[in-house]
């Protein structure tokens, strides 16, 4: 269980919205340069094994370039690196298929290197797997914004067990969307919007958005769900979900300026603000159109058609760094030879 999955999709982050906005564009060497901080952090921290999804994007060339060189300059401070033997596609579903055999693999955690999207894609293919985000995406709701080293310290010290359960992992909701017998799952946002066809599949454009389900928005947050940070906001631990009425801005009695992807600044016209709840099934306030999910379109329907939305708790794990790493303190996890003080000595007063 001490083995540890990494999955880098070089395909991911390039979507339409890199041109509509001004998100960045990480480069290869890059990607590759946060797999290896991960690989040091996790080796830190007792992990011997680490499996990686293949790509053809040249992250594997230059990992293995360093690792190379610093074994030879007796430098050694990686894991065991293997890859997985797949086909690889050049698409998300390299993704897909990279979880599935992580999780038959019997991995402890699967570190995701992407956004909202790459991380929907593994959570809907690992199982009970943890996973653990690398904001490296369009838009990262998400996975939260984290120096690699840090990340990959917590994952290893939550795989070898040196952090107890209940410390180490913490449960998260998730969105489930059904038309007919397709079921997709959404980790922050599914949104409705009143156009049947899927056309470029990340959305940007705001004036045909009907409804927005959300498992959480935070005020500082990127993407749709920040429309809820601005209006209602809402915690990852919350056991709720929100759902707010998108209307056209000619016909909206209130309008709010969200960032929906960076440097994307769009008007929303709202119509109305609820509280969702764990287990109930909604409907889209349209009979057709179409349903992205994380920000990307995926599911098409008509009046003819069976749709449902249901917020799921408890529906997966992450690692929790920063308790992770609170837990290392507290208890000396990092700490060689002295012992870790139980209190901290205050300076002497001077006296008079």
């Amino acid at each position: 269980m001490s083995k540890v999955g990494i999955i880098a999709n070089p395909v991911s982050a390039r979507d339409i919205r890199r041109i509509v906005s001004h998100a960045g564009n990480l480069p290869i060497n890059d990607r590759a340069n946060i797999v290896l901080r991960l690989l040091t952090g996790l080796f830190t921290a007792g992990v011997r094994d680490v499996l990686i999804m293949p790509e053809n994007g040249g992250i594997r060339t230059q990992l293995m370039r360093t690792i190379k060189r610093e074994a030879k300059v007796g430098e050694a401070r990686f894991p065991q690196v293997s890859y997985l033997d797949m086909p690889v596609t050049c698409t998300s579903d390299d993704s897909a298929r990279a979880a599935r055999m992580m999780r038959e693999a019997e991995v402890g955690a699967i570190v995701v290197l992407g956004g909202d999207g790459t991380n929907r894609v593994v959570v809907s293919e690992c199982g009970n797997i943890p996973v653990s985000g690398v904001s490296t995406g369009t838009n990262n709701a998400f996975p939260e914004m984290r120096e690699p080293t840090i990340t990959g310290l917590a994952v290893g010290l939550a795989v070898t067990r040196q952090i107890p359960c209940a410390h180490a992992f913490t449960y998260n909701k998730r969105l489930e969307v059904k038309v007919n017998d397709q079921r997709e799952i959404a980790l922050v946002d599914v949104a409705v919007v009143a156009e049947r066809f899927v056309g470029a599949r990340a959305i940007w454009k705001t004036e045909n958005f009907r409804d927005l389900f959300t498992t959480f928005g935070a005020p500082d947050g990127i993407g749709m769900s920040s429309i809820v940070g601005l209006l209602a906001p809402l915690r990852r631990d919350d056991p709720e979900g929100r759902r707010i009425q998108l209307r056209p801005l000619d016909g909206a009695r209130h309008t709010i300026n969200a960032p929906i992807a960076p440097g994307l600044i769009e008007a929303v016209g709202i119509g109305g603000v609820e509280t969702i709840l764990p287990d109930q099934i909604y409907m889209p306030s349209v009979s057709a159109g179409s349903i992205a999910l994380d920000g990307e379109r995926e599911m098409t329907f008509s009046e003819i058609d069976e749709v449902s939305i249901r917020l799921q708790v408890d529906a997966f794990r992450t690692i929790n760094i920063p308790e992770c790493m609170a837990y290392a303190a507290r208890h000396g996890l990092l700490t060689n030879g002295a012992q870790v003080c139980p209190q901290i000595a205050q300076p002497h007063g001077r006296t008079t």
